[in-house]
């Protein structure tokens, strides 16, 4: 799969039923030797979706559960919720 058919996908997070947000506004953490993904960096956002300095939400690829047509499902866990 290609990057440009990622983009514009929504994540969601399965275990909390919420948007996590759409990629393209999130970074990719791309491992330098082979080029494969490591993690999603979405960032965390406030009111009219202003974004909150520092605050972000690692996912790691092995929690990814699908991706679909429209969307991305994740599975994340508690203690990997916002990090700096």
């Amino acid at each position: 799969m290609r990057l440009s058919e990622l983009s514009g996908k929504e994540i969601v997070d399965v275990k909390k039923a919420e948007r996590m947000g759409v990629l393209g506004q999130t970074d990719l953490e791309i491992n330098e030797t082979n080029g494969q993904i490591q993690a999603l960096l979405i960032p965390s956002l406030k009111w009219f979706g202003l974004r909150k300095q520092g605050q972000e939400i690692r996912v790691p690829w092995q929690h990814i559960k699908k991706i679909g047509s429209d969307m991305i499902i994740i599975d994340i866990n508690d203690e990997e919720s916002p990090s700096k």
